[in-house]
C-alpha cells in the first residue's frame, strides 16, 4: 500500500506558554485536493509553516511520501518535492514574468547557482519556463515586470512558480484572497488544472472555493482538527456547524 503524500502524526507547537497546535493528525492521499478551514486564529497558517519547515514542531512527526521531514529546513523540504505559496504575494518584482519562472525551474533541472553561467543559453530552462507561462495564461505578459501585473495575475504567477519546480505536493495559502468573483473563478480553474496529478493542500476562507475544489476537508479550531472528511460529511457535521455559528458552511 502506498504511503500518504503528506501525513501529520500528533504534531504540536507552542509559542511561549501558549500551545497553538494541539496534537494535529492528518493523512492526505497522493493526488488528493485537501482544504484546511477554520476561524481566524485557529492555527491554519502555523500548520503550513510547520509542514514547510519555517517552524519546527515541538513534538510529533511530519511525513512526506513516508519520509520524515520534521527536522528538515525549508529548502531541503522543497527539494524533496513540496512547494508552497504564501498569503502575501512573494515575487521578484523587478524581474519579468518569464525570469521569475525561469528562476523557479533551474534547480529542478539540475542547475546550481553560478555567477559564470549565461542563463540565456539554458534552452531547457527557457522551454520549461515558457510551458508554465502558457499553462498559467500569462504568455502575453511574458516580458512585463512582475511588479506591474494586476493582483490576480501576480497570484497566478506565484502559483506558476510553485509548480514550476516539479513538486508533487503543493501548499497554497489563501490563493483567492482579495479577488473578485470573476477572478476567483479563473483562479479556481487554474488551480484545478495545474494540480492535476499532484497533491494539493490549501488554506482558504472562501467556502465556495473550498467546496468546489476540495476532495476532502479538515476543520481546525483552536489548534485541533475537530472534523475531517468529504465535503458532504463536513457540511453535515454538527461540530463544524457550531464552529461556524451555523452559517458559513451551511451557506456554501
Amino acid at each position: 500500500m502506498n504511503a500518504p503524500a503528506l501525513q501529520l502524526l500528533d504534531v504540536r507547537k507552542r509559542f511561549g506558554r501558549t500551545e497553538i497546535i494541539r496534537g494535529v493528525s492528518l493523512s492526505i492521499a497522493a493526488g488528493e485536493r485537501h482544504a484546511i478551514i477554520g476561524p481566524n486564529g485557529a492555527g491554519k497558517s502555523t500548520l503550513f509553516n510547520l509542514v514547510s519547515g519555517r517552524f519546527r514542531a515541538d513534538s510529533g512527526q511530519i511525513l512526506l511520501h513516508g519520509r520524515s521531514i520534521t527536522r528538515h529546513r525549508p529548502f531541503e523540504i522543497n527539494r524533496m518535492g513540496l512547494a508552497r505559496s504564501f498569503q502575501i504575494t512573494n515575487l521578484f518584482s523587478r524581474l519579468s514574468v518569464f525570469e521569475n519562472l525561469r528562476c523557479a525551474v533551474l534547480w529542478s533541472l539540475g542547475y546550481r547557482y553560478s555567477f559564470w553561467r549565461n542563463l540565456n543559453q539554458l534552452r531547457d530552462a527557457e522551454t520549461c519556463a515558457d510551458e508554465v507561462l502558457e499553462r498559467i495564461g500569462l504568455r502575453r505578459r511574458r516580458n512585463i515586470q512582475a511588479g506591474l501585473l494586476t493582483y490576480a495575475e501576480q497570484r497566478a504567477l506565484e502559483i506558476g512558480i510553485t509548480i514550476a519546480g516539479g513538486a508533487k505536493v503543493i501548499l497554497l495559502d489563501e490563493p483567492t484572497a482579495g479577488m473578485s468573483r470573476s477572478e476567483t473563478a479563473r483562479a479556481v480553474a487554474l488551480i484545478r488544472d495545474v494540480t492535476e496529478n499532484r497533491t494539493l493542500v490549501m488554506v482558504e476562507h472562501d467556502m465556495s472555493v473550498v467546496f468546489g475544489l476540495a476532495d476532502s476537508i479538515s476543520v481546525v479550531v483552536y489548534g485541533e482538527v475537530i472534523a475531517s472528511g468529504r465535503p458532504d460529511e463536513i457540511r453535515a457535521d454538527a461540530k463544524v456547524k457550531e464552529a461556524y455559528l451555523g452559517q458559513r458552511v451551511e451557506a456554501a
